[in-house]
């Protein structure tokens, strides 16, 4: 391989946050795998060794996968005497007060007590675990954390590039075609002047020079324009706080070809300087004529 292997081993008591913790690995460009079968790891590195384009991967283990303690000394060290593989042990814990109010709430079954009592599974877990606890490199308590914090310290320690986590979709659409389900946040810019109404723009679309300058010399739009894109900045970092990784910024007119077009390049453009922006035209390509336009 080019490039070091940086692998993670997820782990810790049942109820601890390895759900999220894997879900936060994920959005931090991790291949993320959930309790893969001992046996079946020897092939895995085989097969990650030979493609070369995985360079990060999460390993999530916990007590679904029992046999892996019996082989996971073995498996480390191993791993440790190669020269392509860097691996980090991540273990989280909580106390045993936390962990039984969540099971309480999820009224889910603890592991190591499908018969039994939850104190007693989660007694045998610790005692099961306290060695893998020792060999980890980092130790999270998450007995006071919320889903949140605990992405924020993941992706604290386990960042290993300055590439953005978070980026925006700019989507312009016609509201004919229906609002997309997925959009955070929809502007409406139907009450901005039509081009379809412009003989000559009407087989045209918002990434067209003329038609976009049409859209952008109205007198509404650059009032409208300044207020909409300052709202954005001045929000974009309250979602990216909170630990959004994506954002979806829908933009509709009628039919999704002229004005919503060219209000989502425009903003799309002033975006890119400080962020990561994918813009996508959903309808422009659609042509269906209507009788009533708005």
């Amino acid at each position: 391989m080019a490039d070091t292997l940086n692998l993670v081993v997820i782990t810790g008591m049942s109820g601890a946050g390895k759900t999220v913790a894997m879900q936060s690995f994920e959005d931090l460009g991790y291949f993320c795998v959930d309790n893969m079968p001992p046996s079946l790891l020897p092939k895995f590195w085989e097969l990650v060794k030979e493609s070369g384009k995985v360079t990060k991967i999460a390993l999530v283990i916990d007590l679904r996968s029992r046999a892996f303690y019996d082989e996971i000394d073995e498996m480390l060290a191993n791993l440790d005497n190669t020269n392509f593989v860097t691996t980090k042990i991540l273990f989280l814990d909580a106390s045993d007060e936390e962990l039984v109010s969540r099971y309480k709430e999820t009224r889910r079954t603890h592991p190591l007590a499908m018969e039994g009592r939850l104190m007693d599974g989660i007694t045998r877990e610790r005692a099961l675990l306290a060695e893998i606890k020792q060999r980890s490199q980092l130790v999270v308590d998450t007995s006071e954390l919320t889903p949140r914090q605990l992405r924020e310290k993941i992706f604290e320690n386990f960042r290993l590039d300055d590439v953005a986590t978070f980026h925006i979709e700019v989507m312009s659409f016609g509201f004919k075609y229906g609002v997309p389900i997925d959009a955070d946040i929809v502007m409406d810019v139907r009450f901005l002047p039509n081009p379809y109404y412009v003989p000559e723009f009407r087989a045209l679309t918002g990434k067209n020079q003329a038609v976009y300058d049409y859209v952008m010399q109205q007198p509404a739009t650059e009032n409208f324009y300044e207020r909409f894109s300052g709202m954005l900045l001045h929000i974009m970092p309250g979602y990216q706080k909170e630990g959004k990784t994506s954002l979806t910024i829908a933009i509709g007119c009628t039919g999704g070809q002229h004005r919503s077009v060219a209000i989502a390049e425009r903003l799309a453009a002033d975006l890119k300087p400080q962020y990561l922006v994918e813009t996508i035209h959903r309808d422009m390509a659609k042509r269906k004529e209507t009788i009533n336009r708005s």
